[in-house]
């Protein structure tokens, strides 16, 4: 994150959020310096990637290795018709920069080693995980955690969905795996299963606000899992204790005595 002050013509842009005083034009300039590395440009990205563009996030590094393809465009809304075939951060990348020019999008179309992941990761302020399997989101979660940086991870399926921040920043936070301790096995994707379009745009949208409210210092759901149901439109949360058996957590705690 960098301090370059705030133009007149992006107070002007962003200020609908600027009058809120929850950010004022202070939060928007954090916001406009900041960095989010968002992985996965699908259902869950597509309304991330939008929402934090259109909000004023000055850089956003996507990284995805799928290309688009017609059955995404029911449900992944950063995708166009015209792109099918093309590299997904490619395709998220031109939409976003159509949304907000003012913006700087870095495409990486890569399957990444955990050692570039690490690295990515250490370079954002904040990692969004909107990826749709458990391989993926456990392999995130270490390199965010061992990074030491916020991660705003959720997950859809069918009609139902869930969203948390794991804070890479205190030791003694939980983490995925805390939440989770079977998803490097993989778990249900949304290819078997099925998924309804706005369910997993509703978990997009309300991870890029947490996302916002992360890097404006206000996240409200650190050690906190909401659970959405999209039939009932029922929402619960419930806590989360950080598991002493943990292998991430023991690893960035060791790391943080060494």
């Amino acid at each position: 994150m960098n301090n370059a002050p705030l133009s007149a013509a992006l107070a002007a842009r962003y200020d609908r959020q600027i009058r809120l005083n929850q950010i004022g034009t202070a939060g928007q300039t954090t916001l406009v310096n900041s960095h989010a590395l968002i992985i996965g440009l699908g259902g869950l990205g597509s309304p991330a990637s939008l929402y934090l563009a259109a909000a004023g996030i000055g850089t956003l590094t996507l990284i995805d290795f799928d290309v688009v393809e017609e059955t995404n465009l029911q449900r992944q809304i950063v995708h166009r018709e015209a792109t099918v075939g093309m590299s997904k951060v490619e395709s998220a990348k031109q939409t976003l920069l159509e949304v907000n020019p003012h913006i700087s999008i870095n495409a990486i179309n890569a399957f990444l080693s955990p050692e570039q992941l690490l690295q990515y990761c250490q370079q954002a302020d904040v990692i969004v995980d909107c990826t749709d399997n458990g391989f993926s989101r456990t392999a995130i979660n270490e390199a965010a955690m061992m990074a030491q940086k916020p991660l705003v991870s959720a997950a859809a399926i069918r009609w139902e969905g869930q969203l948390s921040v794991f804070d890479g920043r205190d030791l003694n936070a939980p983490c995925y795996l805390c939440f989770d301790p079977q998803a490097n096995q993989g778990g249900e994707t949304c290819d078997a299963q099925g998924i309804v379009a706005p369910v997993v745009g509703t978990l997009g949208v309300m991870q890029a606000l947490e996302t916002l409210k992360v890097l404006l210092g206000n996240a409200s759901l650190i050690g906190e899992v909401l659970v959405f149901d999209g039939l009932t439109m029922q929402q619960r949360h419930f806590k989360l204790m950080q598991d002493p058996d943990c292998p991430v957590c023991q690893a960035r705690k060791r790391q943080h005595t060494t």
